[in-house]
């Protein structure tokens, strides 16, 4: 072969390999089937993901971008406006399956992600994302129902918080006959004037070693932190009302997978690995199959809680400069040609496949989006 036949097959091949780079980077109409199910699937990776918090749910797809990459698929830019179930991470239940919270104690926001999606080979993977959430304004939410629960701090400094926690726990205890339980963390908490100073609590429980003449005495066990695989965990939802003449107390506890279930409790969905698609079917979330995948399967990202908008706002009056609602980056690279993502463990078999990914789009939002919401509610759509 001479020295220009190796030339031709050199540039031919450097071309190949940056073909995927040439492709345009295209806009989808939000409501769009394939759209919704890579958004599906996509905050699926989103929640499994987290450690500690509630999961998220889908109101709308925002906008969305689909950078096709020849044989090896497309790799969509998503934006996705979210809202925060009642189901907690450790639970691992579909988000389909979590009710979303009531618009007073609404945290809402929006996710970037990217989404890659191979209908050949079956794999749907994403790479990475970064959310922003706030709550709720409680301005606006005081003027429509004043009397609606506010939110109140769960760091341990109110002690009514951790009373209701307490009370509430030690009645769960009281009618499990056979395991006693301990407090972990309180989770979410809000206060209300019923017929006295109500509060409105929500705990994570461990199995306590204590038998049940001994619980009174380990009832209280903290942690930052709640691993699954050594701390079967579950999720309470507990009040105390308090009047001149008794106290009112209620709770209900929903015991994740790995801890079997007290008697009158309900068992939840099981932890689930990253997702391919079925051999039958399209990219449907209800055709998703478990499988167990290498680390590097893991997406990657933050969610960034941040305060009341209204707060915010009044907090930077003093001179400061209007500030994005909603900032959310999620830019892999700078470089307008792309940059190489290994994609190569997704794969069966000694290959190597990488995707090309662009710098996330910026600006105006492609034609048919917005997406229609689930909650069309302004307070809960981020602008």
């Amino acid at each position: 072969m001479g020295p220009l036949q190796i030339l031709v097959l050199g540039t031919l091949a450097a071309c190949c390999g940056a073909v995927a780079a040439l492709n345009p980077i295209l806009p989808r109409a939000c409501n769009d089937l394939e759209v919704l199910a890579a958004a599906d699937f996509a905050l699926q990776d989103i929640n499994r993901d987290q450690k500690d918090g509630y999961m998220l749910s889908l109101n709308r797809v925002s906008a969305v971008w689909e950078h096709r990459q020849d044989s090896l698929g497309s790799l969509f830019y998503l934006v996705l406006d979210v809202l925060q179930t009642d189901c907690h991470v450790l639970s691992r239940k579909a988000w389909k399956d979590c009710a979303v919270r009531s618009l007073h104690e609404s945290v809402y926001g929006q996710c970037k992600a990217l989404f890659y999606l191979n209908k050949p080979r079956r794999i749907v993977y994403a790479p990475a994302y970064n959310c922003t959430l706030r709550p709720v304004s409680r301005r606006k939410i005081y003027f429509m129902c004043p009397d609606c629960p506010i939110p109140t701090t769960t760091d341990m400094s109110n002690p009514k918080v951790l009373d209701a926690a307490i009370i509430s726990l030690e009645k769960f205890n009281q009618n499990s006959p056979l395991k006693q339980y301990s407090l972990v963390k309180v989770t979410k908490a809000t206060s209300q004037w019923v017929v006295g100073p109500a509060f409105f609590v929500e705990y994570l429980i461990k199995e306590s070693p204590c038998n049940k003449s001994q619980a009174s005495g380990c009832s209280l066990q903290f942690s930052d932190s709640v691993s699954i695989p050594e701390l079967p965990v579950g999720l309470c939802k507990g009040s105390l009302t308090q009047t001149d003449l008794e106290n009112f107390v209620s709770v209900t506890c929903d015991f994740f997978a790995t801890q079997a279930p007290a008697p009158g409790t309900q068992n939840s969905a099981g932890n689930q690995g990253p997702s391919t698609l079925s051999k039958e079917q399209e990219p449907h979330q209800e055709n998703v199959a478990s499988t167990v995948t290498p680390s590097e399967a893991v997406p990657r990202g933050t969610i960034q809680y941040l305060p009341d908008l209204d707060d915010e706002k009044l907090k930077n009056s003093q001179g400061e400069g209007s500030r994005e609602a909603f900032p959310v980056q999620l830019d892999l690279t700078t470089n307008p040609q792309g940059e190489p993502l290994d994609v190569s463990f997704l794969f069966s078999g000694p290959v190597e496949e990488r995707l090309v990914v662009l710098p996330f789009p910026k600006g105006q939002h492609p034609a048919e989006c917005p997406g229609k919401p689930q909650d069309a509610n302004p307070l809960v759509l981020p602008l």
